[in-house]
């Protein structure tokens, strides 16, 4: 059995999409095994986050978000990974209700159009998390797929998935072409996701259309940051 959130639902200031507009969504996630794994550890990184003036949170699985919700006034996207291949970011319906009924404002989905754990596609998942009044995000990888979950009934779509399927190409860096496609096309609201290192990085989604930029790993993973240091350091030659 998972938390779920006994509280009203949160009423915001502004509908959920306006008041992310133009900010910073940061993903609070840490892997099993890893230092910072648990409810608690990403409670306090949500609230940190929000300190840093984050206006929004992207949490994984229904405990991490029910800790979160508890922890922070600011909207949050809710998604449950589950599996580490193929559909793995909230693969069904059950996943997703339940992401919701912990306390996530958005629900953050594959919308690649691959098939789906439970068969259902991606309106009928839509249609089910609108029917309790939970927005739905779409994570994407090409274009028509993000034309496909906005007409679906995604409430917004991200670019997360760019650089990780068969149909999208690996890249090193964020995929601001995708981000200015989608922009041009849908009138959802479109969100950067992936591979954004640098505020740099983020400033430049926001320039090419995106209404709104998550970054993770850049802000959320201390130790493959230190790695990153670690190995600059080791590649310079010892003074002799």
């Amino acid at each position: 059995m998972y938390p779920h959130d006994t509280s009203p639902r949160r009423t915001p200031q502004r509908p959920l999409p306006q008041a992310l507009a133009g900010g910073l969504v940061v993903s609070c996630q840490a892997l099993p095994g890893e230092p910072l794994h648990g409810p608690h550890f990403m409670a306090e990184m949500a609230r940190a986050a929000e300190l840093g003036g984050a206006v929004g949170l992207r949490i994984n699985g229904p405990a991490d978000v029910a800790a979160v919700r508890a922890a922070s006034s600011l909207p949050v996207i809710g998604l449950w990974k589950d599996g580490d291949e193929g559909v793995y970011i909230t693969p069904t319906l059950r996943h997703a209700l339940a992401v919701a009924e912990a306390g996530a404002d958005i629900v953050a989905l594959d919308a690649t159009g691959r098939p789906r754990g439970d068969g259902l596609d991606l309106a009928a998942t839509a249609a089910a998390l609108h029917a309790r009044g939970t927005l739905v995000m779409a994570d994407v990888s090409t274009l028509d797929e993000g034309l496909a979950a906005a007409a679906a009934g995604a409430d917004l779509v991200a670019t997360t998935l760019s650089g990780y399927t068969p149909a999208s190409p690996a890249r090193s860096g964020p995929d601001l072409e995708l981000v200015a496609a989608l922009a041009a096309r849908l009138a959802v609201p479109v969100v950067a996701e992936g591979r954004i290192a640098t505020p740099e990085q983020a400033a430049a989604a926001l320039a090419a259309g995106a209404a709104t930029v998550v970054v993770g790993g850049a802000i959320t993973r201390p130790a493959a940051l230190t790695a990153r240091f670690a190995a600059a350091l080791s590649t310079e030659e010892t003074p002799s």
